[in-house]
């Protein structure tokens, strides 16, 4: 089984490595200290099964990237983990589409638990969290995160420069795209979506975040 582990600090890297060895017999096992190197690890390694997911680390805003992986790789699974352990942000990874949400605070036994829970094909929390599945805005991360799911890689680059406050030109120079492309990739999102402006549509992208940038959406 080939897996990543995507993480910014070396000695919980570590940690993790020991507890998949202890869950998985040989397992290949590679590791990325940003989220773009994560990325260039899984273009380069398309049988990837299961990627460890840092909640905050260099290119990675919360949920940003567990959606991107989501989007450019559905058949992946994806655990996050975090030193937060607000139980708010925890059924959120969960309604997003994680796999599992491990607290960086929790002994190997735990993680090793938690592994073994997402192999046999169940989503994982610790013991005293509750998934709150029926809760109305658990609901709707679900159904945000099929939606973002839904659309092409390109379409979800074009939002996240969208709710990054950048203009039609400038998103045409950034993804060397011509602008009329750029305008058919909104259209296509706001319908997807369910909204009517770009507004909306970089709200919508901006609920991935913990912390959303105070800027107006273009």
């Amino acid at each position: 089984m080939k897996i990543a582990i995507a993480d910014d600090h070396p000695l919980f890297r570590a940690a993790l490595m020991q507890a998949v060895n202890e869950c998985v017999s040989n397992a290949s096992i590679d590791e990325a200290d940003s989220f773009e190197q994560l990325t260039h690890k899984i273009e380069a390694t398309p049988e990837l099964e299961l990627v460890f997911l840092d909640l905050h680390m260099p290119g990675n805003d919360g949920f940003t990237g567990l959606a991107q992986l989501q989007n450019n790789h559905p058949d992946l699974i994806v655990i996050m983990v975090s030193s937060d352990e607000r139980p708010e942000v925890m059924r959120k990874a969960i309604n997003f589409g994680a796999a599992a949400f491990i607290p960086k605070s929790v002994d190997l036994a735990t993680i090793a638990s938690a592994i073994n829970s997402v192999l046999d094909g169940e989503t994982w929390l610790p013991e005293d969290i509750e998934q709150q599945v029926d809760d109305e805005q658990a609901k709707k991360n679900q159904e945000l995160a099929k939606q973002l799911a839904k659309l092409t890689p390109q379409q979800y680059n074009v939002l996240a420069l969208v709710a990054d406050g950048q203009l039609n030109k400038q998103i045409a120079g950034i993804l060397n795209i011509k602008e009329n492309t750029v305008k058919k990739h909104v259209s296509a999102i706001l319908l997807q979506l369910g909204v009517h402006n770009r507004t909306l549509a970089g709200l919508a992208y901006q609920q991935l975040m913990l912390n959303p940038p105070q800027h107006d959406v273009i």
